[in-house]
């Protein structure tokens, strides 16, 4: 799979998983039977305000069909492209992840291989926990954090594990977390929101191009015409239309699929990826493409060119200096695009006033030997151990590309 290496020792794989219940930060544990059924239910997939795949949601006390499914059931047939059309704003979306189309050229390699990285590795089974990949998916897929782990659980098929909050009974705080699209001009779909953690899930082993996720539809505008839909999308801000050296692209210079492959990668994105939490914290209005903006401002004050980012302890350096220039700037400073640095979540207090030891830093400083590596650790290693291209040394920013992306120069 493209961006994804060949089986590591066996130590660093992770290994078949023993079903696991067990007390969560937040979690409420479900009965196995229960869950199974739900998540089943929830790749029987239909379109519903509120809760896919469900006849009669919870908000429909009349107990007819909501509209979007009687716009399926009006077409006589129930193609993903229907479902799409169908669709209206805050539903919940089925979908697989070779569907979806980007709205943005670029992504932070690091990012993701940081996720990569996590999911390759037992050190979450170790602790006493399951494999994170299987928490991101809950999450994003509303539902919280993962329930149960059988033993072969996969990704790939969501019915082999549970998650705490069944399907139909999301909240609005797990519906908030899911990822969002937008249904363009012939049901096709515009992923707004989660580049990162969807090619995660693709790119990662046991994932894929036809792994299944719900989204939350932003918008359908799904009977506007190309250059009016493009339009649209500019003025509401769901595209980003700049390369990972901030130049201007168009429209036709996106990538037209999910995929390490297809993207570029943008080290300032990545950086800001690093400095949550430590700099800023995403508010619960958050801009869209927050991190890009941050990223932006941060290209004309921190010059990644004189760090090693194959170096850990150099890394960390610019980190630091990121987000201590993040944190130290007035919040009324605009950072890009009208947004002030209290807007984009500019933390007052550089590691929430924690010493470098400490708080998010400290746990973002620890190594990859550590029982729980920092993600930056995680994704040193993962990058450090993908082959690089005959002939030529390994260079940031250009492992697990085998082909060349679709972004034009």
């Amino acid at each position: 799979m493209p961006g994804t290496p060949g089986p590591g020792p066996a130590s660093d794989r992770t290994p078949a998983w023993r079903t696991a219940l067990r007390p969560r930060q937040r979690g409420r544990t479900r009965g196995l039977a229960a869950g199974l059924a739900a998540a089943a239910l929830a790749l029987g997939g239909a379109v519903a305000s509120g809760a896919p795949a469900v006849a009669a949601p919870a908000n429909s006390p009349t107990g007819k069909a909501p509209a979007a499914a009687q716009c399926v059931k009006k077409h006589g047939a129930a193609s993903a492209v229907v479902k799409a059309r169908c669709a209206r704003t805050g539903d919940l979306l089925d979908v697989t992840l070779d569907q979806l189309r980007p709205t943005q050229p670029s992504v932070g390699f690091d990012q993701i291989y940081y996720k990569l990285g996590r999911y390759s590795s037992t050190k979450d089974v170790q602790n006493g926990d399951v494999n994170k990949r299987f928490d991101d998916w809950c999450e994003t897929n509303g539902q919280e954090e993962a329930a149960t782990v059988p033993a072969g659980a996969t990704l790939a098929r969501p019915s082999s594990f549970t998650c705490t909050v069944p399907v139909g009974q999301e909240t609005e705080e797990t519906r908030a977390a899911m990822k969002t699209v937008v249904v363009g001009p012939g049901g096709a779909l515009y992923l707004t929101d989660g580049h990162h953690t969807l090619t995660s899930f693709l790119e990662t082993a046991d994932g894929g191009p036809r792994m299944h996720i719900r989204l939350r539809v932003t918008a359908n505008l799904s009977g506007l015409g190309t250059s009016a839909f493009w339009r649209t999308m500019q003025d509401k801000k769901w595209v980003w239309l700049r390369d990972e050296n901030n130049r201007p692209i168009t429209t036709d210079q996106l990538p037209r699929r999910l995929g390490l492959a297809r993207f570029h990668d943008d080290r300032y994105r990545s950086l800001v990826y690093f400095t949550r939490d430590i700099g800023y914290q995403a508010p619960d209005d958050a801009a869209e493409y927050l991190e890009f903006l941050w990223g932006t401002w941060l290209r004309d004050r921190v010059d990644l060119g004189s760090y090693d980012l194959a170096s850990p302890a150099s890394y960390l350096a610019a980190v630091r200096g990121a987000s201590e220039t993040m944190s130290g700037t007035p919040g009324d400073t605009v950072i890009s695009d009208g947004r002030t640095a209290d807007e984009l979540g500019r933390m007052e207090e550089w590691n929430d006033g924690k010493k470098p030891t400490g708080g998010e830093f400290g746990k973002l400083s620890a190594p990859i030997t550590d029982a729980k590596p920092g993600k930056l650790a995680y994704a040193l290693d993962y990058r450090g151990h993908l082959p690089a291209k005959p002939g030529k040394p390994c260079e940031h920013g250009n492992h697990g590309k085998p082909g060349k992306p679709e972004h034009k120069k």
